[in-house]
């Protein structure tokens, strides 16, 4: 879905002609942008010449070149190893490098698309300074905002395209800089698509969350409509901030319980056995576990305001919650629904992941041939 029409003036490569370099200050799989690329990565390596994330190497829980995230101290910011990362591109040998956060990893590898002389691209996937609102007090808020605001500003001036995973988007990037705007779809992890599908129970009978635990995906919600529904099963799967208060709920309350930080198989498996999956958050840039449920063809209850909800590929296997709904009337009205309904939406569930999954990974190769071009190696 491209937002522009601006072209390149150098000609395009082919897809098996692409040597593609991610540079991310996210972990592997340990946040929604650890796991995006993740799993695009094992959808490209069949198309592309070759194809590497740079991105931090977990270390133990310290390091003397790591900061933790304000407000969350289970992720971190880690200073790149300068000299790990030059031996790998100089394999490599990128012709488009692609920086996906604005941390420093996003800032190198805009400074070695430069040194390299190949194509620059960026993605925004991450609301930063929506996340400030929930954080910190207005002193602190303006600071981290006017730095955040600052670099992106300036990657995105410097990117030929910057990527985002939903419309809403378009706007605040071009105030950023950015000459073109590409809205790109979200891939699925081989391990949601490949194993079969079970079908589902027909009932309410388990209720499930997963994701980081912390103030913006809304916890109390679906701790309190577990609090009223004690009938049905509530399951919880993550880590973050929250993690002692979701313990003490299940304390508290016998139809709910925690698994603490899930692998993909276990996701998969937690997915699987319950009836629903319930995003609630009070702000989400797209929402990717829904689309890892629907994919496991089971409906999704999700916050009005998430991202997913603009891929109108989606929207029959969705469940809108309203903006200051309760997720606990929101049950009241499913827990009615027949078998039938339930077997309906398993099947536009399923059906709509993996049309969005064949379109995104269509989409990332005409990206990436479009905007890349041979360098200096």
């Amino acid at each position: 879905m491209n937002d522009t029409s601006y072209h390149l003036d150098t000609a395009s490569l082919t897809a098996g002609q692409l040597r593609v370099a991610i540079f991310s200050d996210s972990f592997p799989v340990r946040n929604g942008t650890g796991a995006y690329y993740h799993d695009l990565l094992a959808h490209l390596h069949s198309h592309v010449a070759a194809v590497e994330v740079i991105q931090p190497r977990p270390r133990g829980r310290f390091s003397i070149l790591s900061l933790p995230l304000p407000g969350d101290p289970t992720q971190q910011l880690v200073v790149p190893n300068l000299f790990r990362i030059r031996r790998q591109l100089s394999r490599l040998r990128p012709n488009i490098i692609v920086s996906v956060t604005p941390g420093p990893f996003g800032l190198l590898g805009l400074w070695m698309g430069r040194q390299h002389g190949c194509g620059f691209i960026s993605a925004y996937h991450t609301n930063f300074e929506g996340l400030a609102d929930l954080y910190w007090g207005p002193v602190k808020k303006r600071v981290i905002n006017g730095s955040l605001q600052g670099v992106n500003r300036f990657i995105c001036r410097r990117s030929t395209t910057v990527l985002a995973n939903n419309g809403a988007l378009t706007e605040p990037v071009r105030a950023l800089g950015a000459p073109q705007v590409d809205i790109m779809g979200t891939p699925l992890a081989c391990e949601f698509l490949e194993p079969p599908t079970t079908p589902p129970s027909g009932t309410l009978e388990q209720v499930c969350f997963a994701g980081r635990l912390a103030k913006e995906k809304n916890i109390d919600a679906f701790i309190d409509a577990a609090r009223s529904h004690p009938q049905c099963r509530f399951v919880i799967g993550g880590d973050g901030p929250l993690r002692k208060m979701v313990l003490q709920a299940t304390e508290e309350l016998d139809n709910l319980d925690y698994r603490g930080w899930l692998n993909r198989d276990a996701l998969r498996t937690l997915i699987d056995e319950s009836s629903l999956l319930v995003l609630p958050s009070h702000m989400e840039t797209f929402g990717s576990i829904a689309l890892e449920a629907l994919s496991r063809g089971r409906p999704a209850l999700v916050s009005e305001n998430a991202g997913i909800h603009h891929w109108p590929q989606l929207a029959d296997a969705l469940i809108p919650l309203g903006t200051g709904a309760s997720v606990a009337d929101a049950l009241d009205e499913l827990a009615v629904w027949p078998a039938e309904t339930w077997k309906e939406k398993a099947g536009l569930a399923r059906q709509a992941a993996e049309t969005l999954n064949r379109e995104t990974v269509a989409q990332w190769l005409a990206v990436l041939c479009r905007h890349a071009r041979e360098g200096r190696g």
